[in-house]
């Protein structure tokens, strides 16, 4: 058990260090002056710490406030040593937080038997917050294991789908990525942008209930064929939906308001502009600006230039002007992601077409 020691007297410091070092398992931490303890913050380790009330430059109470203004302090127990014998001075150590009050000349004797009672309090202390320390480390590593679980449902679901349109495989993985990197420059943090990487792939997810001589067709849609076709996002809700996981539930957030537009002209519910959950107003620009990118049979694959174009042209209308700014600023990332399958397709071929 260390304990810090703070007293401007030599005799006293040397007196309080031999009365701590008489105590089992005690490390006394002994220091003349108070500004000679702050020059060794943070690394300095202590469990208890005995301040002498009145020094020159700053006194017990400063030099106390000054090391709980720091997390690792916080817990710690403190305790004054002073010759003031006055209600002031003690009620002043007690309200500032001292867990104890020692008055001078020091009783060898009073002290010991006060330090043995803190020690104990400490080391309670200090298995407390180790038991606490592992509980966290086990509730983190359960949370880990569960996100596994999760991303790979999420991997399973996303290849079931590729099988019936293999492009479609593809193309989940690239928003997932592009809307991740929108998201980040929105300003949402890494957490949150991660979960919306994992849970874009799943936007599509309905299109396993669109008939394949839809689905597949090389040429245009009729209208009746398009509104078979717009059944793919409510569909992909009620397959996510209701799901304990709230990966799932954001992924079903997604798939159910994705082809939602910011003026209320999209589908399936016409919502518009915040009525539109954010995740779904992200993944709307990564979705259109991959279909834009990518060659199908009934089309060819716009340049990066001109996608980009088109999203910025469709701000305030199709889409959040927010999230279009975001995806301004996400731009060097997005076709470097780009780059990066392009890179892939040509290198591993066959590896490209189960992405």
């Amino acid at each position: 058990m260390r304990i810090l020691l703070v007293d401007d007297n030599k005799t006293n410091l040397a007196l309080l260090t031999h009365l701590v070092e008489r105590l089992a398992d005690c490390q006394a931490v002994p220091f003349l002056r108070p500004d000679l303890v702050l020059e060794q913050v943070p690394q300095l380790k202590f469990d208890i710490a005995i301040f002498d009330f009145q020094m020159p430059g700053m006194n017990g109470i400063e030099l106390m406030k000054a090391l709980v203004s720091l997390e690792q302090y916080r817990e710690k127990a403190f305790v004054f040593v002073t010759g003031a014998t006055d209600i002031d001075t003690r009620m002043a150590a007690l309200n500032c937080g001292a867990m104890d009050y020692l008055t001078k000349p020091i009783n060898p004797l009073e002290f010991s038997a006060r330090v043995r009672n803190l020690v104990a309090l400490a080391d309670a202390r200090n298995k407390l917050a180790d038991r606490a320390a592992w509980l966290k480390s086990e509730v983190d590593k359960a949370t880990a294991e569960l996100k596994d679980r999760e991303h790979e449902i999420i991997d399973r679901l996303t290849m079931a789908a590729g099988y019936k349109d293999p492009e479609t495989g593809k193309h989940t993985q690239r928003v997932g990525a592009y809307a991740e990197a929108i998201a980040l420059a929105y300003g949402l943090d890494q957490e949150v942008a991660t979960d919306i990487r994992w849970a874009a792939p799943m936007h599509d997810i309905g299109k396993v209930a669109t008939p394949d001589a839809i689905l597949l067709k090389k040429g245009k849609l009729t209208d009746e064929e398009f509104n078979e076709m717009k059944q793919h996002a409510s569909i992909g809700y009620q397959i996510l939906a209701g799901s304990q996981s709230k990966l799932l539930q954001l992924a079903a957030e997604i798939a159910g308001s994705h082809h939602e537009r910011w003026d209320g002209t999209g589908y399936p519910q016409q919502r518009r502009r915040f009525d539109i959950p954010l995740s779904a107003r992200i993944v709307a620009i990564a979705d259109t600006f991959d279909a834009l990118t990518v060659a199908r049979p009934y089309k060819p694959a716009w340049s990066f230039e001109d996608a980009v174009a088109y999203i910025v042209s469709c701000a305030d209308s199709h889409f959040d002007p927010a999230c279009v700014v975001a995806f301004s600023f996400a731009k060097p990332r997005i076709r470097d992601i780009m780059q990066d399958y392009e890179d892939q397709a040509e290198e591993h071929p066959l590896l490209a077409a189960c992405l």
